[in-house]
């Protein structure tokens, strides 16, 4: 570290309901330094301990052992994610109250920035309004170190991006819990990881979190393999189930980039319907949801344009835009729930659906997980295939052991997981969820990516998770506030890449003097060079002998006598397999950089 801490955690051990969550005789006592500008990440799953080591950081809680040590002056601001607003009439009047109150004025000028209104009664204020006069709160005070628990969790797209831009030029540092990948990848430069009682941390951002943690996975099971410690492998099947999922999940977005470039072919610049790849009469056939000229208006405000949309069986469709763009108004419409001012909406007569909204309603605590699965049984029915509950309860990244636990023990996480887990076991050909993502880890949101990419039927996704909405949907619907909506074949960045299209194209007319003929006929290449069409032509094949070689690595590698008989052969084959993967990894970027290129030529 080039700078000396601002905070340091020593030697810290803490026992919590009789077990030791940190430290003890099952853990290494927890070490931890932040310098003065550190953009951490805090990684691990539901449960682990991320909430309690802020406490820690915070000082409000006293460990068992070890000590904290904090630079004078140090201003520490803990962002919570459920804040206490008792004993306060309005937001203002809680945010400043405090240890470190902040300026009534400062306190505005975020605010307004974040569209609140900190005159609004804390009672009765949404979940959203909460978050973001906690956020107007938290950065009046000017912290030395900030700490956030999901900071953008309720938040719509405009406020995570000013977060953004305020992080990006805050000059102090800060640790973050997020589930909101494009956040993490964007601001962090360095990873925190807890896992199992044990911290480690990594000079990488957020993007290189998931290599470091299957390297770490995978040094872990050769050596079990060496010890013959297969006991302590099966104790740890969720790791190696997630790390499996995260490599199965990129097979799944191979699919989801073919499915896209199909429904590419269909849609029109002006957003309406054409076909080149199948006949009118298959199109329609195959259509579910037909939306032609629906328009809205509560008062004298337009929330919904003339609007043309045709929603075939399988698309997922990704519905994004501010709070009070239209989303919701939009995804009603578009179920049946709510009437158009104008226009029609056609739903197929086979459309059974099944809806997962942001104002779930709670599961009832006195209920066991099994009685909320599987009515009280040892069986639950999953879309027509009978699973038992505990194998079901494990697909779904639980324990199969709290199955007979109340609901009223789970976390808030759990709770959302074992929602998602019976409403998916419905049968249905039609599965709306509006906020999928809030309150689920990243380990959850692979899964759900999985669920939705195995989903036989139709998809609608509101959501402000971009990283999410990459991950999964084939039509993204953007919503700008004015009533019109965009039909952009792809995820969120493919929107945003729409969005910012006209400003860069007036940027550069601005900014670039008139070229003369000859110049213009060198500014735009009208093929790809000699290499480049080379290599997009033998990459494939040589991406496919690098896979055939990472395959056969790994099978030689399982043998598990290999360390023992030949460790210099072990060590040797590892290397080529980490090799090959580095160079498989550059040669799919390239080609699909290319790929692009010749697509825009």
């Amino acid at each position: 570290m080039a700078q000396p801490p601002i905070l340091s955690l020593e030697g810290m051990a803490l026992q919590q309901g009789g077990k030791w969550l940190f430290g003890g005789p099952d853990h290494d006592p927890l070490d931890l330094h932040i310098g003065p500008r550190d953009r951490l990440a805090l990684i691990g799953r539901n449960g682990v301990g991320k909430t309690t080591l802020f406490r820690m950081i915070d000082g409000q809680l006293e460990t068992d052992a070890g000590t904290r040590k904090i630079k004078p002056g140090t201003r520490i601001v803990l962002l919570e994610q459920d804040p206490d607003l008792s004993g306060h009439s309005t937001l203002m009047d809680w945010a400043l109250d405090g240890v470190h109150a902040p300026q009534e004025h400062e306190v505005e000028a975020i605010a307004g920035q974040l569209g609140i209104d900190m005159s609004r009664a804390t009672k009765g204020a949404s979940g959203g309004e909460k978050r973001r006069a906690a956020i107007a709160r938290a950065l009046a005070q000017d912290p030395d170190l900030l700490l956030m628990d999901e900071p953008t969790n309720h938040l719509d797209l405009a406020a995570i991006e000013f977060l953004e831009g305020w992080l990006d030029r805050y000059r102090g540092a800060f640790l973050v819990i997020s589930h909101d990948r494009t956040f993490l990848k964007r601001l962090t430069r360095a990873t925190i990881w807890l896992d199992r009682g044990n911290l480690r941390r990594k000079e990488v951002g957020f993007g290189g979190y998931e290599a470091w943690e299957e390297q770490v996975y995978a040094e872990e099971a050769r050596a079990a393999e060496k010890l013959d410690a297969k006991l302590k492998l099966e104790a740890h099947w969720l790791e190696r189930g997630v790390t499996a999922r995260r490599k199965r999940n990129q097979g799944r977005l191979e699919k989801l980039w073919q499915m896209r470039a199909q429904r590419a072919s269909m849609i029109a610049s002006a957003g309406t319907a054409k076909l080149k790849l199948a006949t009118e009469e298959d199109f329609k056939s195959k259509s579910v949801i037909v939306a032609e000229g629906i328009t809205k208006s509560f008062g004298e405000r337009t929330i919904i344009k003339p609007f043309n949309l045709r929603i075939q069986r399988g698309d997922r469709i990704g519905i994004v835009g501010s709070n009070g763009a239209g989303k919701t108004t939009l995804l009603k419409m578009l179920t049946g729930e709510l009437e158009p001012d104008s226009g029609t909406v056609e739903i197929a007569k086979t459309l059974t659906g099944v809806m997962i909204d942001q104002q779930r309603q709670l599961l009832t605590d006195d209920k066991t997980v099994r009685q909320v699965l599987a009515e009280g049984g040892d069986w639950i029915d999953v879309r027509g295939n009978r699973k038992h509950v505990q194998g079901y309860l494990k697909e779904f990244l639980f324990d199969p052991k709290i199955v007979d636990m109340k609901v009223a023990v789970l976390s808030g996480g759990e709770r959302s997981r074992l929602l998602l887990a019976r409403e998916f076991a419905k049968a249905s050909n039609l599965l709306v969820l509006d906020e999928p993502t809030n309150d689920l880890d990243l380990e959850t949101l692979d899964l759900l990516q999985e669920v939705i990419a195995d989903y036989e039927g139709t998809v609608l996704i509101v959501s402000h998770d971009r990283d999410f909405l990459d991950r999964t949907v084939t039509i993204t619907l953007g919503l700008d506030g004015t009533g019109k909506v965009d039909i952009v074949a792809g995820g969120y960045e493919d929107w945003e890449k729409k969005r910012r299209a006209p400003v860069e194209r007036k940027e550069k007319r601005q900014d670039k003097p008139a070229a003369k003929p000859a110049e213009q006929a060198r500014a735009k290449p009208t093929k790809l060079s000699y290499k480049d069409q080379r290599d997009l032509e033998l990459l494939p094949s040589r991406i496919e002998e690098l896979e055939a070689a990472i395959a056969k690595g790994e099978t030689i590698l399982s043998d598990p006598d290999l360390y023992t008989k030949d460790p210099k052969k072990f060590a040797t084959i590892s290397e080529g397999i980490e090799n090959a993967r580095t160079e498989k990894d550059a040669a799919e970027e390239r080609w699909l950089m290319l790929a692009e290129m010749a697509e825009a030529l």
